[in-house]
């Protein structure tokens, strides 16, 4: 047997357990701050397009990213954005994910009581009115999404990253498995999905009375990063 020429090229990198992972028992911050890190350099332009009060930038320096923050309270629509063609490098979308928030009357609506700052956070907390044809309760949930995302992959650059917050749901008694919804939506506009994140509450979600229990209560969310695809060029 014939020996090998040269010497055993030794792997690079070290071994450590200060890793990002897939999963938390965390706060929203926390989790996006290593979302960030892992997949935004510094310096890029992060267009937060629900900024709302700013809660998933807590932990995040000041002056680490060129930080547009915008949405619906500050007359900014995340369906409608004020920005050039393949102009940003980051857009970060976390509109209300809770058909409880798409009701038509404001006294049915989801983020009463003790949620009153869900509600805050999501919802300029008024009704919806609906026009005839028009999609309702989870199926409004998706449109909104779905309406961002395809405005998202406008303004965003080649290979531009796009971390949607979301959650699943049951709605009219059906499980809503709104993170696959969005993947499988998304992949047609030529999204690519990288990168997933499940957030778990801190504390126990709780209802004011139950009869009998037939679904899990969700107790956590996701943060799904995507990457615009470049069109491939034709010969």
């Amino acid at each position: 047997m014939s020996e090998r020429a040269g010497k055993r090229k030794s792997p690079e990198g070290i071994a450590t357990t200060d890793l990002v992972f897939s999963a938390y028992v965390s706060e929203n911050a926390q989790v996006f701050k290593d979302i960030l890190w892992l997949h935004v350099p510094e310096g890029s332009i992060v267009a937060d397009v629900t900024y709302g009060k700013g809660a998933f930038w807590r932990a995040i320096p000041d002056g680490l990213y060129d930080l547009r923050a915008t949405d619906l309270k500050t007359g900014v629509d995340c369906t409608n954005l004020p920005y050039d063609d393949s102009s940003i490098d980051c857009i970060v979308l976390d509109p209300p994910y809770m058909e409880g928030l798409f009701r038509q009357k404001e006294d049915h609506m989801a983020g009463a009581g003790s949620f009153s700052a869900f509600r805050d956070s999501y919802s300029d907390g008024k009704a919806t009115t609906y026009i005839e044809g028009q999609p309702k309760y989870h199926d409004a949930v998706l449109d909104l999404y779905y309406r961002a995302g395809r405005e998202a992959l406008r303004v965003l650059r080649g290979n531009g990253v796009f971390i949607v917050k979301c959650q699943d749901e049951v709605s009219a008694n059906k499980q809503r498995l709104t993170h696959v919804e969005l993947i499988n939506e998304y992949e047609k506009y030529g999204f690519y999905a990288k990168d997933l994140f499940v957030v778990v509450r801190t504390n126990k979600p709780a209802v004011s009375r139950i009869v009998k229990q037939v679904h899990a209560r969700k107790n956590h969310s996701y943060f799904l990063v995507f990457i615009k695809q470049e069109k491939k060029k034709k010969n």
